[in-house]
This record gives structure tokens, sequence and C-alpha cells, in this order.
């Protein structure tokens, strides 16, 4: 399983770095301690942790491209693709499908949640090196998952602003992927843990990526 993940790398939070034909793609890059510049940069939303302009300049060059919702882009610079949930497009030769992602049960105060639905966050199923990868965004476990189809999924397990590990257990059993990789934990929200409990639990396999330092 760790061949299937094996140019996915963690850098800590949402954030990763992925390689794969022949590019370099960037998905809520936020914290970086360095790093090859990028060719393709997804963000999920507006939220600091995930859309860091700081982060975005340290790997963007003039044939950068972004893709987000407009939240976002208003706080990057131009061009930036911007999407909604539902909308499918390629960039950099990679097919992207931008899908919902939103809680239903955690909440900033009574009747306000962290991610609400209109909002139009989303996650991301991008397919690299012939294999579909989800990431989800900052969610919950939500009815759109049984209809997604992934080979990698990247499921926050963390609790409190999104799914807990056991909220995941039931993400990763409605999607089905080959493998599951945990996210969403360290930097005071979540642990490894957090992490292991859902590789314990988990009905598919789980790789839990150490943080690249």
């Amino acid at each position: 399983m760790k061949e299937l993940v094996s140019n996915i790398h963690w850098l800590g939070h949402d954030s990763f770095r992925i390689e794969g034909d022949g590019l370099v793609i960037y998905i809520d890059p936020w914290k970086l301690k360095g790093g090859p510049k990028a060719d393709l940069i997804l963000i999920t939303h507006d939220h600091h942790d995930h859309c860091s302009p700081p982060d975005v300049a340290q790997v963007l060059t003039d044939d950068t491209v972004i893709v987000t919702i407009q939240a976002a882009a208003d706080m990057l610079p131009d061009p930036v693709l911007v999407v909604k949930p539902g909308d499918e497009l390629t960039a950099k030769g990679i097919p992207i499908k931008a899908v919902p992602a939103y809680n239903v049960n955690k909440f900033r105060s009574p009747g306000a949640l962290f991610h609400p639905p209109e909002a139009g966050h989303v996650g991301f199923i991008l397919t690299v090196d012939g294999r579909r990868i989800y990431h989800t965004g900052d969610t919950d476990c939500i009815p759109e998952m049984s209809s997604i189809e992934a080979d990698i999924a990247l499921l926050p397990v963390s609790g409190t602003y999104v799914m807990t590990a056991e909220e995941a257990v039931e993400a990763a059993a409605a999607i089905q992927p080959q493998v599951a990789i945990p996210m969403h934990v360290g930097g005071g929200i979540g642990s490894l843990a957090d992490a292991d409990r859902f590789k314990q639990a988990a009905a598919v396999p789980v790789v839990v990526l150490s943080l690249e330092s």
C-alpha cells in the first residue's frame, strides 16, 4: 500500500504535495518549510490554515495554475481558476472535480456551523498517474461521499472542526478507496493518536504518512 501513495507527501494539517505526471501539485499549502515550485495549487476554501497567501507565494511561478473557490481567489494573485461544488475541469493536464465539503454537526456557536453548506467550500478529486486522489477539504461525513469514486482518500480525523476518527471510518466505508490517508491532525488540532484510532477501526487499508520536514 505504501507504494500506492509514495508520490503523496504530507506537509502537516491538510497540506499535501503530490508529484506525478511530471508535475508538482500542492493542496492547501500552509506553513511550508521549503519545497519545489508548484505547477498546480488547489485550495479547498478561504480559512487561513488552508488559503495562506504567503505560503502560496513561496511556491508560485509565472506558470503556476491555482484552482479554488471565489472567496479564496479574492485573497490570491490573478490568474485563478474559480470553481464551485460540482464543477469539473482540466488544469495542467490534470482532470479535477470539485465536490462539496461542509459540516453537519460541528458548530462555532448554536446554529452556526464552522463550514456551512452555503459557503460553497470544496474537496477535490484529481487524477494523477492514473489514480484518483480525493482530498475532502474540511468536512464531516456527508451523503455525497457515497457517490464518490476514488483510489486514494485523504480524510480528516481530528474532530472539532471536521470528522472525528470514528466519523472518518464511516466516510471510508462509503467511499471504499484502495487506501485512506488520515489528515487534519497536528498543529494543536488533533493528534497522531486520532490517526492511529482511525487506522485501527477502518475497514479499508490505511497509511499514516510521516510528516515531511
